[in-house]
């Protein structure tokens, strides 16, 4: 479903949602709307931003259950959210508002390498582990994307996020390599192609980048796609975003 957005007056800001499914419950004939709400740092009112949300939301679909998730993606596991949202008098309990909460960093990681969900794959790089074990990690969440038969755009989008919290060194991602031939041929097979396609899109990303650069600095068209090796099309499509940016 699209986001929702709605202004938080007397904070002033605008609030926006991270994510709302509509799906059926297992065993259940109707449809509920899911709210998951992706929370990276420790923020002491956040169970009143959980309730403001899903007050906006209910007035926004009247009618629909609607089932909170917050998931608590920070490193500090010190830190304990509240999952409740109170507002009491000593003579009335006006209100109870109760979340489910997923606490990334509380979770083991070997609990979800069997699972064939990329998502929760993905998510292994935000559980709890030693750096021994990122090298296994990674096989195993190139492993779950095998499984999955994902496109090509996902796959990279999914293999960004789980980069981005577990970075390889070039000597671990050598001794990856090495792990990889120990598996089944067909296998090893997908996961080198898997992770070939990831450095390629990363190599054409760092060329894209450069040609910006030089067209920023005045470089003609034809000059750059010398250097760069670039079609005409994807120059011409970067100039074009130049001439937005300015």
């Amino acid at each position: 479903m699209d986001k929702e957005v709605f202004n938080d007056t007397e904070r002033r800001k605008i609030r926006e949602v991270d994510l709302v499914v509509e799906t059926k419950l297992k065993g259940e004939a109707s449809l509920v709307l899911v709210h998951l709400e992706q929370q990276p740092q420790y923020e002491p009112e956040f169970n009143e931003r959980m309730f403001l949300y899903f007050s906006r939301l209910v007035e926004a679909n009247p009618g629909k259950s609607i089932i909170p998730i917050a998931l608590f993606s920070y490193d500090d596991k010190n830190k304990q959210e509240s999952s409740i949202y109170t507002m009491r008098f000593p003579f009335l309990n006006v209100l109870e508002f109760n979340f489910l909460t997923v606490e990334l960093n509380k979770l083991n990681w070997r609990n979800f390498i069997h699972r064939d969900n990329p998502l929760a794959g993905t998510l292994m790089s935000k559980m709890d582990y030693n750096d021994v074990d990122k090298i296994e990690i990674k096989k195993e969440f190139l492993r779950i994307l095998v499984r999955s038969e994902l496109d090509a755009a996902h796959n990279h989008e999914l293999t960004t996020f789980f980069e981005t919290y577990l970075k390889l060194t070039n000597e671990e991602e050598n001794k990856l390599q090495e792990e990889v031939t120990q598996l089944n041929p067909e296998e090893e097979a997908k996961v080198m192609e898997l992770m070939t396609s990831y450095e390629r899109k990363g190599m054409e990303k760092g060329i894209k980048k450069v040609a910006l650069n030089l067209l920023y600095e005045g470089m003609d068209v034809q000059k750059v796609i010398e250097l760069t090796d670039l079609t005409e099309k994807e120059v011409k499509e970067l100039k074009e975003q130049q001439n937005k940016n300015k």
